[in-house]
């Protein structure tokens, strides 16, 4: 299995001059923990709910005014879309974060991978491998 069958391709995203207050409306309403900042079509930062609670409110800054420039993460860490599952979690644990885009060929975004979803894949994955043995055991 590789990223691009694991990704989600609606992806939340806004300029970097994008205002703290829109960007927290939007993770809102569209239930997500971050929004990935793009230029040209291209991840170039990633802002995340954290980012807003330790950079907005617990500085008192005001929302209206911080933007996506100030709060986010740039250069996130990127991942290919052909990349494969055990490949994925080497770069969950080596980049220490719990989102990662995911770039095409070209480097333009294709989508973002999270680490719920990986977990749950695999849960599923370990699902099937146990019916599968069940199955496999004789009766006593």
């Amino acid at each position: 299995m590789t990223v691009s069958e694991l990704m989600r391709t609606d992806v939340v995203t806004a300029g970097p001059d994008a205002a703290a207050s829109d960007l927290a409306r939007e993770m809102r309403d569209e239930r997500v923990g971050s929004v990935v900042i793009v230029e040209g079509g291209r991840p170039t930062g990633i802002v995340t709910d954290r980012d807003l609670a330790v950079g907005v409110v617990a500085e008192s800054a005001d929302p209206e005014r911080a933007t996506a420039r100030e709060l986010m993460t740039a250069e996130p860490t990127t991942v290919p879309d052909d990349l494969g599952v055990f490949d994925l979690c080497d770069e969950f644990a080596s980049a220490r974060v719990r989102r990662l885009p995911v770039v095409a060929d070209d480097g333009t975004l294709a989508g973002i991978v999270t680490l719920d979803d990986l977990h749950v894949m695999l849960v599923d994955e370990q699902s099937d491998l146990s019916r599968a043995v069940q199955a496999s055991i004789p009766p006593y």
